[in-house]
């Protein structure tokens, strides 16, 4: 079959002011027990051509990355066949292979590539997927990366996240000379666009349900605001610039309403916008400080850090307000929060023995779990599948980010060139 990318487009026609170093991706710690599977080299077109990306090699990276999987190498594997024909699974199962991948990539009959591949259970002996894909010449990483993921959910039963993307702040020079960007980059860190360039600072990147646009803070004339801005075209829209504070965008599951920070009517409180009537709906009403709301994945509450009971902690609310109830106990400080895509945890920014880690909660047993070890990591976002998570932390004097899954055992490093990079936020599954 050949499934068609609703978002294909939408990533070739991503608005761009500059493109700049990609990111890179360093894994610093994987799991034990990945499971041994090979990827072996795709077929190229008939005539010889050489297709623009090695899909094999980028399918290998992704499993790779998710600590999942342990890609053989190249160099090890004994035969290379590219048709369902010419495999022979007891040379892999010497090979001690759980996995098998092989593929074809042959020029598409109205132009570009089609691209199919075959997963077959080593000791099974059996077939367990088989599909095709079709894309231009520059969406050939694009595919790549859905089949692994198509890989990826066929062997874990969780949807994987290769082919999504990630936005991201980055700065480079002197205090007031400073450049900064958004940027949004594929997963893996290729393909980076500038989606704003400004002097002024630039926070709380946050996508929207379906990855066509990102709602985000910006300095802009020295006075807070918040800006929503589509992908593909470039347009963007000031949707809150009121008198004092405007931050902390945060999209509600089903795209209709932004729940924000203003402090337009005293201290700084939470409020909802009904983007398409502008309503505004102040959620909460405290002396207090009331700050970075977030929603739960039904869309019933809000969770938000408030210093209400003397410390920064985490409360909830209903979404169309009402009394709080506080969160989290543990720790003199608990901020930054968002749920898990199942509702069942909630990430946030937790202080412990002066250091700033990032706290994985269960609201069930308040019990509370450290996911990194910095001493001043912040910004977490979760990827969509819920597996991993991704964060600012500093290495070496500079801003990078870091990816852990949530168990602890899969760690990377993602760095780019001489710049700090902050403020990263993952988008949603792609499909």
């Amino acid at each position: 079959m050949k499934p068609v990318s609703v978002l294909s487009l939408l990533l070739l026609l991503i608005w761009s002011v500059g493109t700049q170093a990609r990111l890179t991706i360093e894994i610093t710690g994987g799991a034990e027990g990945a499971q041994p599977i090979a990827v072996v080299p795709f077929a190229g077109p008939e005539d010889g051509g050489t297709p623009p990306e090695d899909v094999a090699g980028i399918i290998a990276a992704d499993l790779a990355r998710t600590g999942r999987f342990r890609p053989m190498p190249r160099s090890d594997m004994t035969a290379t066949p590219h048709r369902a024909e010419e495999v022979d699974l007891g040379d892999w199962r010497l090979l001690a292979m759980d996995n098998l991948v092989i593929g074809r990539v042959e020029r598409a009959a109205l132009g570009g590539y089609d691209v199919s591949f075959v997963l077959f259970d080593v000791f099974g002996g059996k077939r367990l997927a088989a599909m095709s894909f079709t894309g231009g010449a520059s969406e050939l990483r694009y595919t790549a990366h859905r089949i692994a993921d198509a890989i990826y959910e066929r062997l874990t039963g969780t949807p994987g996240v290769a082919a999504t993307r990630i936005a991201y702040v980055t700065s480079d020079g002197n205090p007031g000379a400073q450049r900064v960007r958004l940027e949004v980059a594929d997963a893996d860190g290729h393909n980076p666009q500038t989606i704003l360039a400004s002097r002024d600072p630039i926070l709380s990147p946050a996508w929207s349900p379906d990855g066509r646009r990102l709602a985000y803070v910006s300095f802009e004339n020295r006075r807070t605001a918040i800006y929503i801005q589509e992908l593909a075209t470039g347009h963007r829209e000031r949707i809150a610039g009121f008198e004092g504070l405007n931050g902390s965008p945060a999209w509600s599951p089903d795209g209709r309403h932004l729940a924000m920070t203003l402090s337009r009517d005293g201290n700084p409180d939470i409020y909802v916008l009904d983007l398409a009537s502008r309503n505004l709906l102040r959620i909460t009403d405290h002396f207090a400080i009331d700050t970075e709301p977030a929603w739960s994945p039904d869309g019933r509450h809000l969770i938000f850090t408030s210093n209400r009971g003397g410390t920064p902690q985490l409360y909830r609310v209903a979404a169309t307000g009402g009394a709080a109830t506080r969160v989290t106990f543990e720790n003199d400080y608990n901020g930054r929060a968002s749920y898990a895509p199942d509702g069942r945890s909630i990430l946030c920014v937790t202080r412990i023995g002066g250091n700033f880690r990032i706290g994985l909660l269960d609201p069930e047993r308040g019990i509370m779990r450290s996911l990194s070890s910095g001493r001043l990591d912040e910004s977490p976002s979760f990827a969509p599948n819920g597996a991993m998570v991704i964060y600012a932390t500093l290495h070496k004097g500079r801003g990078v980010l870091s990816a852990v899954s949530v168990d602890g055992s899969v760690s990377q490093r993602l760095s780019q060139g001489l710049g700090d990079v902050r403020e990263p936020a993952w988008s949603p599954l792609l499909r």
